[in-house]
């Protein structure tokens, strides 16, 4: 009897420490708590893109994981995908950004 409970106990922590290994964030995907800040960071870049007249922001997409921002879409010049990059980089959390807009 007292076996079965050494045991139970043991498959116990097994499925305890599984189940909180499973909750950490990996290099591909993200917690919660990341998943939301890199939402935040969207929702501003999109935002200073939409303030900015010399943009047409309508037909950039921002993308954010863990702070990095990738752009694409279509821009109408190089100067324009200059200024979006720019524009992304200023914005508070963002540790780099991607260019891969195309011109018209």
């Amino acid at each position: 009897m007292k076996l079965m409970k050494i045991f139970t106990g043991m498959i116990i922590a097994v499925v305890v420490a599984l189940s909180v290994s499973a909750c950490a964030p990996t290099k591909t995907q993200e917690g919660t708590g990341g998943y939301f800040d890199d939402t935040v960071i969207t929702a501003k870049v999109k935002s200073e893109f939409l303030k900015d007249n010399s943009l047409k922001s309508t037909e950039i997409n921002v993308e954010t994981f863990k702070g990095r921002v990738q752009l694409s879409g279509f821009v109408s010049s190089p100067q324009m995908a200059n200024r979006a990059v720019s524009v992304a980089r200023s914005v508070k959390g963002v540790t780099s950004v991607t260019n891969k807009m195309q011109i018209k």
